[in-house]
């Protein structure tokens, strides 16, 4: 189903009630218990209210959750330039250009003024909002609990409301889709109770390309050189790369790649790697580096555990991940070695459950930024050379980091 939807009045800035279970565990690659029901994935309005006056524009912002609301900083001294409160669990997202943010909610997706420390109004309604994925000049939203994909173009964030498109899975299930280039749509195929695969729709979205159902627990996705997609299976991953889809198997029985990073610099696509099919909660220590031009998969040992928020490319496609030793391990991808280690927290243990806070890395061009809940600070360390550039305290414990696009 595919239908197109116009600009809207914007919504209010009203603040969003959600429970700490509202959202969907992309580290559990299972969907949580519902949120409050929306209206569909479609730009709402509100009567009589309007969005926050605008403050001070903020530079290359990062915004940082903690529990009841929001920081947005200041990118490159990371001190607080502005605190949003907002009740229950948030998540957030890179919409896609240099100024917003989306910041998933109990019911719905909002867009927030990172540069000018607000929310926009504009807010794309949705039960359960899960991943947000930037591709191709296009923002894409996936609702769980509704199976909606909603797609705009990045930039239009900055007029208000966007026109948007939107196609509707069969059934409702934890679900992520990227638009490329041509328009063609990668969409996961599920039911609530089982994830099986993916399909590929034509530009229009109403001609089915191909589809694989040899991915169960399909979860996650990347894009690497050469626009190919890459997604998680429990036994692997699918690849798809000019019409065709290819599926490359773990090299163990249960292998469950869930979470990935990909590089436009880079045919070899950065992906977790869990083995105990039966673990409670299982602390992996190797990750799975995926090439897309040979469609062979390697594991790489790293001694050290870490969570689905410690994954990200360097500039120049390194792979990165946060270790719970408190270093970010850069790794070759076409040697599939570590190189060189850099420390940047005390080491760590990963929660229980999925939504209490861990260090997050989030990369931007050659910086990366990391949080440390344990201290209440947030680390900018440049890549190249492992020093650290900036340290900054929050009030609050920060979760999640993300920030607009540099």
């Amino acid at each position: 189903m595919m239908s197109t939807t116009r600009p809207r009045a914007a919504a209010g800035i009203s603040l969003l009630i959600a429970t700490s279970l509202a959202l969907t565990a992309c580290g559990t690659g299972s969907a949580g218990s519902s949120g409050s029901s929306g209206s569909g994935n479609k730009a709402a309005t509100e009567a009589g209210s309007s969005p926050a006056p605008a403050a001070k524009q903020v530079g290359n912002p990062l915004v940082a959750t903690y529990d009841g609301g929001l920081y947005v900083l200041d990118g490159e001294t990371l001190k607080v330039a502005g605190d949003l409160p907002l009740a229950g669990f948030n998540r957030v997202n890179p919409a896609g250009d240099d100024q917003h943010v989306i910041v998933s909610t109990g019911d719905g997706f909002r867009v927030l003024d990172a540069a000018g420390q607000r929310f926009t109004g504009v807010e794309f309604k949705g039960a359960k909002p899960g991943h947000v994925v930037r591709h191709a000049d296009k923002t894409v939203l996936f609702a769980d609990g509704t199976g909606e994909v909603t797609i705009f173009a990045s930039k239009d964030l900055a007029k208000g409301t966007p026109a948007t498109t939107t196609y509707t899975s069969a059934e409702p299930h934890h679900g992520v889709a990227i638009e490329l280039a041509d328009g063609q749509l990668v969409t996961t195929l599920g039911t609530e109770e089982k994830r099986t695969g993916i399909l590929v729709l034509d530009k229009d979205h109403k001609k089915e390309i191909t589809r694989s159902e040899e991915c169960p627990g399909v979860h996650g996705e990347a894009t690497a050189q050469g626009e190919t997609v890459v997604v998680g299976c429990e036994n692997g991953v699918l690849i798809y790369q000019d019409g065709a889809i290819t599926k490359v198997k773990s090299p163990t029985a249960y292998g469950r790649i869930g979470n990935q990073a990909g590089s436009d610099a880079s045919p070899i696509v950065l992906g977790d790697y869990k083995k105990d099919k039966d673990a409670e909660l299982e602390r992996p220590q190797q990750v799975s580096l995926i090439d897309t031009e040979t469609g062979k998969l390697r594991l790489v040992d790293l001694g050290t555990s870490y969570t689905f928020r410690s994954l990200a490319r360097g500039p120049h496609g390194e792979a990165l991940v946060l270790g719970t030793d408190g270093k970010i391990h850069v790794i070759d991808p076409v040697a599939g070695k570590v190189t060189r280690t850099i420390p940047v927290t005390g080491s760590w243990q990963e929660p229980m459950e999925w939504q209490q806070p861990r260090p997050a890395l989030f990369v931007r061009d050659h910086t990366a930024y990391v949080t440390d809940p344990a201290t209440k600070k947030i680390h900018a360390i440049d890549i190249e050379t492992g020093k650290k550039t900036a340290s900054g305290t929050l009030p609050q414990t920060p979760n999640e980091i993300s920030g607009v696009k540099h």
